[in-house]
Protein backbone atom coordinates (compact mmCIF):
# COMPACT_ATOMS: atom_id res chain seq x y z
CA UNK A 1 0.00 0.00 0.00
CA UNK A 2 1.08 3.88 -0.87
CA UNK A 3 -0.20 6.04 1.00
CA UNK A 4 1.62 9.21 -0.86
CA UNK A 5 4.46 8.88 -3.65
CA UNK A 6 5.41 12.28 -2.81
CA UNK A 7 6.54 12.05 1.18
CA UNK A 8 7.47 15.03 3.28
CA UNK A 9 11.26 15.98 4.36
CA UNK A 10 10.40 15.17 7.58
CA UNK A 11 9.01 11.45 6.71
CA UNK A 12 11.90 10.95 4.37
CA UNK A 13 14.18 11.68 7.47
CA UNK A 14 12.61 9.21 9.39
CA UNK A 15 12.13 6.64 6.70
CA UNK A 16 16.14 6.81 6.44
CA UNK A 17 16.42 6.56 10.02
CA UNK A 18 13.83 3.29 10.25
CA UNK A 19 16.35 1.54 7.15
CA UNK A 20 19.05 2.35 8.23
CA UNK A 21 18.62 1.50 12.03
CA UNK A 22 19.42 -1.77 12.01
CA UNK A 23 21.27 -2.85 8.44
CA UNK A 24 24.30 -1.12 9.52
CA UNK A 25 25.07 -3.25 12.51
CA UNK A 26 26.11 -6.22 10.19
CA UNK A 27 28.51 -4.41 8.46
CA UNK A 28 29.79 -1.80 10.94
CA UNK A 29 33.33 -2.52 11.70
CA UNK A 30 34.71 -3.83 15.34
CA UNK A 31 31.96 -5.22 17.16
CA UNK A 32 29.88 -8.41 17.20
CA UNK A 33 27.37 -6.12 20.10
CA UNK A 34 26.60 -3.35 17.91
CA UNK A 35 24.90 -2.18 21.59
CA UNK A 36 29.07 -1.18 22.64
CA UNK A 37 29.00 1.13 19.48
CA UNK A 38 25.56 2.44 20.56
CA UNK A 39 26.66 3.14 24.43
CA UNK A 40 30.11 5.06 22.83
CA UNK A 41 28.23 7.09 20.51
CA UNK A 42 25.72 8.03 23.33
CA UNK A 43 28.37 8.92 25.51
CA UNK A 44 30.27 10.78 23.55
CA UNK A 45 27.47 12.72 22.95
CA UNK A 46 26.57 13.45 26.90
CA UNK A 47 27.35 16.36 28.28
CA UNK A 48 28.88 14.65 31.69
CA UNK A 49 29.87 11.01 31.47
CA UNK A 50 27.16 8.87 33.39
CA UNK A 51 25.27 6.27 33.31
CA UNK A 52 21.93 8.48 33.72
CA UNK A 53 23.16 10.23 30.29
CA UNK A 54 24.24 7.54 28.25
CA UNK A 55 20.86 5.84 28.73
CA UNK A 56 19.08 9.17 27.92
CA UNK A 57 20.96 9.88 25.22
CA UNK A 58 19.62 6.50 24.26
CA UNK A 59 15.96 7.04 24.87
CA UNK A 60 16.23 4.39 27.37
CA UNK A 61 15.18 3.94 31.00
CA UNK A 62 18.39 4.22 33.55
CA UNK A 63 18.31 0.26 34.04
CA UNK A 64 18.84 -0.79 30.91
CA UNK A 65 21.02 2.07 30.45
CA UNK A 66 23.05 0.62 33.42
CA UNK A 67 22.56 -3.13 31.88
CA UNK A 68 24.20 -1.74 28.25
CA UNK A 69 27.23 0.52 29.82
CA UNK A 70 27.78 -2.82 32.04
CA UNK A 71 28.24 -5.14 28.81
CA UNK A 72 30.34 -2.46 27.62
CA UNK A 73 32.49 -2.68 30.53
CA UNK A 74 33.31 -6.15 30.73
CA UNK A 75 33.80 -5.86 27.39
CA UNK A 76 36.64 -3.81 27.97
CA UNK A 77 35.00 -0.57 26.04
CA UNK A 78 34.67 1.86 28.71
CA UNK A 79 36.05 2.14 32.61
CA UNK A 80 33.89 2.89 35.33
CA UNK A 81 35.59 5.95 38.05
CA UNK A 82 34.28 7.68 41.04
CA UNK A 83 32.96 11.05 40.46
CA UNK A 84 35.77 13.35 42.54
CA UNK A 85 33.26 16.05 43.50
CA UNK A 86 30.32 13.83 44.11
CA UNK A 87 30.97 9.88 45.92
CA UNK A 88 27.42 8.92 44.96
CA UNK A 89 28.01 9.15 41.21
CA UNK A 90 30.18 6.89 38.83
CA UNK A 91 31.55 8.52 35.57
CA UNK A 92 32.03 6.74 32.40
CA UNK A 93 35.51 7.29 30.34
CA UNK A 94 36.18 5.09 26.63
CA UNK A 95 39.55 2.66 26.76
CA UNK A 96 41.91 2.70 24.40
CA UNK A 97 39.78 -0.33 22.91
CA UNK A 98 36.61 2.02 23.06
CA UNK A 99 38.11 4.73 21.52
CA UNK A 100 39.52 2.81 18.44
CA UNK A 101 35.82 0.83 18.90
CA UNK A 102 34.48 4.56 17.96
CA UNK A 103 36.94 5.25 15.14
CA UNK A 104 35.92 2.22 13.55
CA UNK A 105 32.47 3.02 13.36
CA UNK A 106 32.29 6.44 12.59
CA UNK A 107 35.28 5.79 9.58
CA UNK A 108 32.48 3.03 8.49
CA UNK A 109 29.75 5.39 8.66
CA UNK A 110 31.56 7.70 6.32
CA UNK A 111 32.49 4.80 3.96
CA UNK A 112 28.26 4.40 3.98
CA UNK A 113 27.89 8.27 3.37
CA UNK A 114 30.07 8.38 0.55
CA UNK A 115 28.98 5.35 -0.98
CA UNK A 116 24.92 6.53 -0.81
CA UNK A 117 26.39 9.69 -2.03
CA UNK A 118 28.79 8.60 -5.06
CA UNK A 119 26.66 9.70 -7.78
CA UNK A 120 26.56 13.18 -6.09
CA UNK A 121 28.91 16.69 -6.79
CA UNK A 122 31.39 17.10 -3.78
CA UNK A 123 29.44 20.49 -3.69
CA UNK A 124 25.65 18.62 -2.96
CA UNK A 125 28.04 15.73 -0.48
CA UNK A 126 29.14 18.67 1.50
CA UNK A 127 26.32 20.80 1.73
CA UNK A 128 23.98 17.76 2.58
CA UNK A 129 26.61 16.84 5.40
CA UNK A 130 26.57 20.25 6.43
CA UNK A 131 22.90 20.15 6.93
CA UNK A 132 22.88 16.50 8.83
CA UNK A 133 25.66 18.16 11.03
CA UNK A 134 23.26 21.29 11.63
CA UNK A 135 20.35 19.29 12.45
CA UNK A 136 22.33 17.47 15.00
CA UNK A 137 23.70 20.57 16.55
CA UNK A 138 20.53 22.01 16.73
CA UNK A 139 18.21 19.02 17.78
CA UNK A 140 17.19 19.08 21.57
CA UNK A 141 18.90 16.64 23.89
CA UNK A 142 16.04 14.95 25.20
Amino acid sequence: MHIAQDISSGAALFRLVRFWGRRWAPQAAGSPHVAHVQVLEALDAAAVPTIAAVADQLGLDRSVGSRMVSEAVAAGYLQRRPDPLDGRRVLLGATDAGVTLLRQARAWQQRAFLEMTAGWSAADRERFGGYLRRLVREAPSR
